[in-house]
């Protein structure tokens, strides 16, 4: 396990692959709240002003969070903080599914006909979760700006 947490490419493929996701996944909603705000509120989880208030600001966080991610600038802290939203994501979907609602994720697309909650959401939201624990405790921070930025890292006899 140790090997994996310090293997620089697999931290930058899985920078790559859930970065990508939710850069992909926010540029819809942040151009339509409204609409994003529509689909929170089919959940039936909060009053529909504070789902606008949501609609408005999660994509923006989504989409920092991802860029953060993906070129490595405190993708730690992007990482937590979008594994912390998938696990609410993720408890969202698991209600709305335990008390019968067939409705949109609002993961991917505003389009309310396409990506009806399931149990498949809940085993790939599980993923992206177990991605973000790896990307949080992972060292192989090769290819990342952090560690091109971190002069610490810079052998002694070379810093004058």
């Amino acid at each position: 396990m140790k090997t994996l947490l310090t293997h620089p490419w697999l931290n930058l493929l899985t920078r790559t692959v859930v970065g990508s996701i939710f850069i992909f996944s926010s540029v819809e909603k942040t151009a339509d709240p409204g609409a994003f705000a529509v689909l929170l509120d089919n959940y039936r989880l909060l009053p529909y002003d504070f789902s606008l208030a949501v609609a408005t600001v999660l994509p923006w966080v989504e989409l920092v969070c991802g860029v953060a991610v993906l070129a490595g600038i405190a993708h730690r802290g992007a990482s937590l903080i979008l594994g912390v939203l998938t696990i609410g994501f993720t408890v969202a979907v698991v209600s709305g599914l335990l008390r019968g609602l067939d409705i949109s994720c609002g993961c991917y697309t505003l389009d309310p006909e396409v990506g009806k909650i399931g149990w498949s959401k809940v085993v790939e939201n599980t993923g992206l979760i177990l991605l973000f624990v790896f990307l949080v405790y992972s060292t192989g921070t090769r290819w990342t700006f952090d560690r091109m930025l971190d002069r610490s890292t810079v052998p002694e006899e070379h810093i004058s």
